[in-house]
């Protein structure tokens, strides 16, 4: 039996390092570790298609949480499927829970379930404040940074857009932007 190990992070901002630290802590050598930094909504990632090809028959995959796998219900169940299918077991570290055998699965798939559930309220908790703040006044994105006032002035001395984009050093079509919403 060989050990595997799978990591994955959503963003670029987030670290892999405690992922990577457990995973070597439990044996896992450090060319058998496979990684991603991609949302779990998506099956398809780069790190996770090369473990796929790597693993075989009696192999044992480790991850830390059940949510770096996958986030959707339907992705697990058929990674895990397509893993039992191979003979490869996947266990989760800080569930202290494994595919292996039938209560295996089926605890995995409930889990499974509540992590999608989760990621559900987390998005419904995150629109509600969004939809509170706006509603209190805030504005969201990025802070205006062309003077719109001064491409007014431009404009109304008769200048052109293209002229107006040179003078103040933005894009012409930031001008036509700026001069069609006032």
């Amino acid at each position: 039996m060989r050990l595997f190990g799978y990591a994955r992070v959503s963003t670029s901002q987030q670290s892999l390092d405690i992922q990577l630290k457990a995973l070597k802590n439990a044996g896992v050598k450090p060319s058998r570790i496979f990684s991603d930094q991609a949302s779990g909504r998506n099956a398809d990632r780069e790190g996770l298609n090369l473990l796929r090809l790597k693993v075989e028959h009696g192999d044992l995959i480790l991850v830390k949480k059940l949510d770096r796998l996958g986030r959707d219900t339907a992705d697990m169940v058929q990674l895990i499927k397509e893993f039992d299918q191979m003979g490869v077991a996947v266990k989760f570290l800080d569930d202290c829970i494994s595919t292996e055998g039938t209560m295996g699965e089926m605890v995995v798939t409930i889990l499974s379930a509540v992590a999608q559930a989760e990621r559900r309220r987390i998005l419904e908790r995150t629109n509600e404040g969004r939809l509170e703040a706006k509603a209190k006044g805030v504005q969201f994105g990025r802070k205006r940074s062309v003077d719109r006032n001064k491409v007014f002035a431009l404009k109304s001395q008769g200048l052109g857009a293209t002229a107006i984009a040179k003078q103040l050093g933005i894009g012409r079509s930031t001008v036509y932007h700026v001069l069609n919403n006032p």
